[in-house]
């Protein structure tokens, strides 16, 4: 008799545990080339309990919360972090979450979790080996930034630079032309300087012009 009660003593503990523990199962890599990326959660639990929440975290310490829902025999909240568009939706016996938009810097490890949340006694799973999302970089995302300023500015600017240059190069002309008229004017005068006589006579100064002597001599037949 004695025995039998340590045996039903030894085995309702093991019962206890064994029922309230849950387990998560996920795929081990999920590469996404479209942005849009769907996270299936398997998990078991032979519990009773009526109110659960799942959610989807990001990084090897699950340090961010990416979306959850948490559902019970009649309603259902869903909630998102504004870093993802993400949605929870739970199915018999699995939680689905759907992501879209993603892109290249979202590429981590994430982890599913799923909680009792009533009746206690409360319980949660143990971390699973989680999956790996890849998000391959679309074509739009690879190509460069394009410019943020606005058309009209560029084309304001444009215009204005321009105008300023085809003033610069009307002064270089206008400058140019008088300048050469100036140079002409320079150009255009008489020779000015006196003659020097043939020969030099020490009764004349070097600037006088040559007498003609063939003037004073006696005219003779």
């Amino acid at each position: 008799m004695l025995l039998g009660i340590l045996l039903v003593l030894f085995f309702i503990p093991t019962a206890d545990v064994t029922e309230n523990k849950i387990l998560v199962a996920q795929h081990p890599l999920l590469i996404v080339t479209n942005q849009t990326a769907t996270l299936v959660c398997n998990y078991t639990y032979n519990g009773t309990g009526k109110e659960f929440r799942a959610s989807l975290h990001k990084g090897t310490d699950c340090s961010v919360e990416v979306c959850s829902i948490s559902w019970n025999m009649t309603n259902i909240r869903r909630n998102t972090t504004k870093e993802f568009n993400c949605q929870g939706d739970h199915d018999k016996d699995k939680v689905i979450f759907n992501l879209w938009n993603m892109n290249a810097n979202q590429t981590d490890i994430y982890f599913c979790k799923i909680e009792v949340m009533y009746p206690p006694p409360y319980v949660y799973n143990e971390k699973s080996n989680g999956t790996v999302i890849h998000v391959k970089e679309t074509s739009s995302q690879i190509q460069e930034p394009q410019s943020t300023i606005p058309l009209w500015i560029l084309t304001t600017v444009t215009g204005i630079l321009a105008l300023y240059s085809m003033l610069i190069t009307a002064g270089f002309f206008n400058y140019w032309q008088k300048s050469k008229k100036c140079m002409y004017h320079q150009s255009d005068y008489m020779n000015m300087t006196p003659r020097h006589p043939p020969y030099k006579n020490k009764g004349y100064p070097s600037y006088a012009p040559t007498r003609d002597y063939t003037a004073y001599r006696s005219w003779q037949p």
